[in-house]
């Protein structure tokens, strides 16, 4: 079985906490040091993650400020 990309699992993981609600709108995500250290990974797979999710609109990057979650997306029961 193929192995995910470690920039698409972690996507995935932040998406699904959006997603649960766990993330609401106007959350501030951790720092990209932060999650790296908790997902394993170097900063490249967290910083390409960020980007398919600001992409698909559930994020948004303020510079100096942080990385927050939009309210452009439903919560899933």
């Amino acid at each position: 079985m193929p192995r995910i990309p470690d920039r698409q699992r972690i996507a995935q993981d932040i998406r699904d906490k959006i997603s649960s609600g766990e993330y609401g709108p106007g959350f501030k995500l951790p720092s990209l040091r932060e999650m790296s250290a908790h997902y394993g990974v170097s900063a490249e797979p967290v910083r390409s993650a960020l980007l398919i999710l600001q992409a698909e609109g559930l994020i948004e990057g303020h510079q100096g400020k942080g990385v927050y979650v939009t309210g452009n997306h439903p919560a899933v029961d």
